[in-house]
C-alpha cells in the first residue's frame, strides 16, 4: 500500500465529498473537516488492502478503480464475493462494526486510488459531526440492499447464466 500526500484524482474535486453531497447538503467547513480525516492511498492491481484472519479497521472510499472482496473456500480456492467500484465505500462490514475477525479479504482488482479512514478516526469524526454517522449508515444500508438484490439475481443460475448477468448488470466492472 502506498499512501500519497496528494493523489491527483482524490484531491481534484474530492469525489468523496461529491458523493456525500448526493445524500445531503454539507457546509464547506464540514466538508473540509471530513476530507481531513481521510487519507489518500494508491494500490496496484493485486495489492491487498485488507487480509482476512484479523479485524478490519479501515473504511475505504474508491475514487478510481475497482476493489474485490474475496474469501478462500475449504478447497483453498479464492472466491470473489463482490466487486466495489468507484464512488462506493468498502470494508468488511461485520468485522469493522463488531470488531471480530474476518475471513474475507479486500484486494485491488485493478490499479486503484482510495480514501482511507481508520475506525478510531471515524468514531472521532462521528463525535465531531453527529450527522455524519447517520449519513454513513444510510449509505451503507443502501449499499447492503443493492448487494442483496445483486446476489439474489444470481441465485439459481448456472455459471454461464451468472456470467451473462454479470456482463449485463456490471458491464462497467467487467
Amino acid at each position: 500500500m502506498v499512501y500519497t500526500k496528494l493523489s491527483y484524482l482524490c484531491f481534484m474535486g474530492n469525489p468523496l465529498i461529491t458523493h456525500l453531497r448526493l445524500f445531503r447538503p454539507i457546509t464547506a467547513e464540514d466538508q473540509e473537516l471530513i476530507a481531513s480525516y481521510f487519507v489518500p492511498a494508491v494500490f496496484k492491481e493485486g495489492d491487498t488492502l485488507f487480509k482476512g484472519g484479523k479485524t478490519c479497521q479501515d473504511l475505504f472510499f474508491v475514487c478510481k478503480g475497482v476493489l474485490r472482496i474475496l474469501a478462500t473456500n475449504e478447497k483453498g480456492v479464492e472466491v470473489t464475493h463482490f466487486f466495489v467500484k468507484e464512488n462506493q465505500f468498502c470494508t468488511i462490514l461485520h468485522s469493522f462494526n463488531n470488531q471480530v475477525h474476518a475471513s474475507e479479504s479486500i484486494e485491488a482488482a485493478c490499479d486503484a486510488e482510495v480514501m482511507v479512514i481508520k475506525k478510531t478516526r471515524l468514531l472521532d469524526l462521528y463525535r465531531r459531526l453527529p450527522f455524519f454517522k447517520e449519513l454513513i449508515d444510510q449509505i451503507m444500508q443502501q449499499r447492503l440492499l443493492d448487494k442483496i438484490q445483486l446476489r439474489n439475481a444470481y441465485l439459481g443460475e448456472d455459471s454461464a447464466g451468472r456470467y451473462k448477468l454479470f456482463i449485463m448488470q456490471q458491464a462497467d466492472i467487467a
